[in-house]
């Protein structure tokens, strides 16, 4: 599909990506969601590939990338129809490991990027808490200094990639006197460190081929070397690494949405009932009609966004609308699709099913759509 967003460069990754899903992730799929995790070669397969590292800067093996290769990465993979691979891979290659990138010391990103572009180090963030999720300020795992250590204690709560991660960048507060926006750091904790435990893994409506982690951190120890970025700085780089992964969703969305639409296509054209296909009726085929034009709009607005954020344009309003729209819109297509696939959108032998359970997480994940809709909301105010 052209655009006048895209290089060539940009358009042959797109096919690569798209080849990548046929012969790595598609034959594979049905029986990850069963086991509940991805084999880890598939991580490496990318890494050899070179798309783990788009983002991450060439000294490091990575392409040193901008927006639109994660918009394309984002939207390719959005199409395989499993969402839990999409999940777990763009969490690593767009929602973790950029952290690095932009706050690492030198030493820090000589010694972890490597093995993120080669797909040896898988990341997770740590962010949530059973009682913060979209209000990051309310975090409440506390990091305080002794000596030349960090002590940990928290938990932390759905966390894509939670159980098998080899790193994680994992927010905490460490100033308690401090305005709440003001008082958090980013630190770089190993699995296996002591007193950091995966508490339990847990059980998803949907990504289900994805692992999504509680965990618990109880007197865990990481050398100051492991903090990431500025002291008491962390809230902020949470944020900008938001804007990423709230474009990289909108990205999955649309990327969804059009396959979903294109299976449904396939469905109603050929299912034949009342003495025709299912296409010949007009409320069937208007209903797609205006759902194909919807999730275009979309995706100009996921490419247009992408483009002036690789400009250096700021696009926190733009990011937040795509990302309450494409979410909300994503949700909208899957209903209608498997309305029209009857009875075999309900069964689990059916992709249109597992999509439509994977999409509901969209609003909610990143930043649910009613924050998202503030943000805006607060930004016309200075219209």
């Amino acid at each position: 599909m052209e655009s006048i967003y895209f290089s060539e460069e940009l358009e042959l990754l797109r096919d690569q990506v798209r080849r990548f899903v046929d012969e790595h992730v598609r034959p594979h799929g049905e029986r990850w969601e069963q086991d509940g995790r991805i084999d880890r070669d598939l991580y490496r397969t990318a890494g050899e590939l070179g798309l783990l590292g788009l983002r991450h800067a060439e000294d490091y093996g990575g392409a040193g990338a901008d927006a639109l290769a994660s918009v394309v990465w984002s939207e390719e993979l959005g199409r395989s129809t499993f969402g839990g691979v999409t999940a777990s891979l763009t969490v690593h290659t767009d929602m973790a490991s950029p952290h690095i990138s932009r706050a690492g010391s030198e030493a820090q990103r000589a010694r972890w990027l490597p093995g993120v572009c080669s797909g040896e180090v898988l990341t997770a963030v740590a962010v949530t808490e059973p009682g913060a999720g979209s209000d990051v300020a309310a975090l409440r795992t506390r990091a305080r200094r002794d000596g030349d250590d960090w002590v940990l204690d928290g938990a932390k709560v759905f966390i894509t990639n939670g159980v098998y991660a080899d790193l994680y960048i994992l927010a905490a507060r460490t100033d308690a006197e401090a305005k709440p926006s003001r008082g958090i750091s980013l630190f770089l904790i190993e699995a296996g460190t002591p007193g950091l435990e995966v508490a339990r893994k847990l059980d998803k409506m949907g990504w289900r081929s994805s692992d999504t982690a509680e965990l618990r951190l109880d007197g865990c120890r990481v050398p100051a070397s492991h903090l990431l970025g500025e002291e008491n700085r962390g809230f902020y780089g949470i944020m900008q690494g938001f804007q990423n992964e709230r474009l990289v969703i909108g990205a999955i969305a649309v990327g969804e949405a059009q396959t979903a639409l294109e299976l449904t296509l396939d469905y109603v054209k050929t299912r034949r009932a009342f003495g025709g296909r299912l296409f010949d009726r007009e409320s069937v085929r208007q209903r797609l009609a205006m759902r194909w034009a919807e999730v275009a709009a979309a995706r100009e607005m996921v490419y247009r966004t992408a483009w002036l954020d690789s400009r250096g344009h700021e696009c926190v309003r733009e990011v937040s609308m795509l990302k309450a729209h494409s979410g909300e819109l994503l949700n909208q297509v899957l209903y209608d699709c498997v309305q029209f696939h009857g009875g075999m959108g309900y069964m689990r032998e059916s992709a249109i099913e597992r999509m439509y359970r994977d999409a509901r997480v969209i609003p909610i994940g990143g930043g649910a759509t009613e924050v998202m809709l503030e943000e805006v909301a607060k930004r016309l105010e200075d219209l």
